[in-house]
């Protein structure tokens, strides 16, 4: 982006609900956990509610470990957000961006 004439670098968090295809998009100066819980927050208010299922990219802002298939192990931070908006996570494959709706 080109803010006040210099060009910076964002990071941009993507919240599409999978079955209307409705879209929230917020660009932020870095990836950082406070951004996601941001995002998500803003998400949230923007479509009015929570879905009981989040489907995540494997962000190192939320992922630990990636184990076998879908099982990772989330950050204690990233599951208290999910805890405080009842969404349960479920990964994306590696390389299947096919998955997130």
């Amino acid at each position: 982006m080109v803010i006040d004439g210099a060009t910076t670098t964002v990071k941009v968090a993507h919240v599409r609900l999978c079955h209307s295809r409705m879209l929230f998009v917020r660009a932020y100066p870095r990836e950082t956990q406070e951004m996601v819980f941001d995002a998500h927050d803003k998400a949230l208010a923007f479509f009015g509610g929570a879905c009981a299922r989040g489907i995540y990219d494997n962000m190192k802002t939320a992922v630990d470990t990636i184990f076998v298939g879908r099982e990772r192990a989330y950050n204690r931070r990233f599951q208290q957000m999910c805890g405080h908006y009842l969404v349960d996570p479920v990964a994306c494959t590696p390389a299947s961006g096919w998955e997130k709706g």
